[in-house]
């Protein structure tokens, strides 16, 4: 018997252009989440683990930083800092908004959005359009401007506007770091989108070296001017990496002293036409790459597992490879609103059953 989303998502959503199906959808999310008793009604049926606080089962301490629940929201659903509150009403933990760039920038021209049907993924070349950083910081600072607002966790997730040279990406990148640092839990350099001309390139330590060591910089001045405190720093990696420049973004990692790695984006290793894919297909190399990654980072640098994360068993299998934390994405479009939820409440039931397992995890 098929749930009642699959029936909407089979008579209405598939029918639509992607773009516009998720416009659509969001839009209702973030109209949601501007009502306030509406929110804490819909928030408490369905993640009552929110309002635990610090120590509840299922709850993780990392990035200096307690996690209600492991699973959240991915970059790339929420690129303008719009639905924060209504995403984690939902369910979601915490939410990575962006990517954001230093300039708004329209992104690749239409289409660039597409379902893959028979492996529930999707493919998109879209390019990071968003409204800039700028923008993104004004909302984010009306968000925590309340109480409730700066109880959410909010990851920003910044990459190269297009325009800009490689050889200025640093630049670029400090610009969209300096904005966001004070008003997020954490900043990911997004130097692994397929849809960026040459953004893959940066994921060389040679050029990476010079936009984490500038971004840092940017970050911890722009928290010291604003009184706040020191914004945890993450790398977001390709799955299409060989397993030497994995350990290399690794070393990195351990020589600059960044908190953690996201691990992974879309992959290029397809053919089915342009633009990266998520979803299912990524699932086994994200496993093989965050178990790789723990191993090389040994316990005090965070990973947080993305890629092909469908059920409660898949992020079950992210954490027990060595996650702190897990993300998801592409599998909301074909499960709808109540996914992030059930894959919480499964964790959290894990964890509050067996005390000490993945799931209550402290790094």
């Amino acid at each position: 018997m098929k749930r009642p989303y699959d029936l909407l998502f089979d008579t209405v959503f598939r029918r639509m252009d992607p773009e516009r199906a998720h416009a659509l959808a969001f839009d209702a999310i973030c109209a949601a989440g501007r009502v306030p008793v509406l929110r804490d009604v819909v928030q408490g049926a369905l993640a009552p683990y929110l309002g635990r606080g610090a120590g509840g089962p299922g709850s993780v301490e990392v990035l200096g930083r307690t996690f209600p629940a492991p699973f959240g929201l991915a970059g790339g659903f929420d690129k303008d800092a719009r639905g924060v509150r209504g995403l984690t009403m939902l369910g979601f933990a915490f939410v990575e908004v962006g990517t954001v760039t230093a300039q708004a920038q329209p992104g690749n021209e239409r289409p660039r959005l597409w379902r893959e049907l028979d492996v529930r993924g999707i493919r998109n070349r879209m390019g990071f359009n968003n409204h800039g950083a700028a923008a993104a910081a004004e909302r984010l600072a009306a968000l925590r401007s309340s109480r409730a607002g700066r109880a959410v966790l909010v990851g920003a997730n910044i990459g190269k506007t297009k325009v800009t040279p490689a050889e200025d990406a640093a630049g670029d990148y400090a610009t969209s770091a300096a904005l966001l640092a004070p008003l997020a839990d954490y900043l990911v350099v997004n130097v692994s989108s397929p849809n960026t001309p040459g953004l893959r390139d940066l994921q060389s330590t040679a050029a990476l070296r010079p936009i984490l060591v500038a971004v840092r910089e940017a970050a911890d001045a722009a928290c010291s001017s604003a009184g706040t405190r020191r914004v945890p720093l993450l790398v977001k990696i390709a799955p299409d990496l060989a397993d030497e420049d994995v350990d290399a973004v690794a070393d990195l990692a351990l020589e600059l002293g960044l908190d953690g790695v996201v691990a992974v984006n879309t992959t290029v290793a397809h053919e089915r036409g342009p633009g990266g894919l998520s979803g299912p297909p990524v699932r086994d190399r994200g496993l093989a790459v965050v178990a790789r990654l723990r191993g090389r980072l040994g316990p005090d640098v965070a990973v947080v597992g993305v890629g092909g994360v469908t059920t409660a068993q898949d992020a079950r299998d992210y954490l027990r490879a060595g996650a702190d934390l897990v993300q998801g994405y592409s599998a909301f479009a074909y499960e709808g609103p109540l996914w992030a939820a059930r894959i919480n409440r499964a964790l959290v039931r894990d964890a509050g059953a067996t005390a000490g397992e993945p799931g209550q995890v402290a790094r």
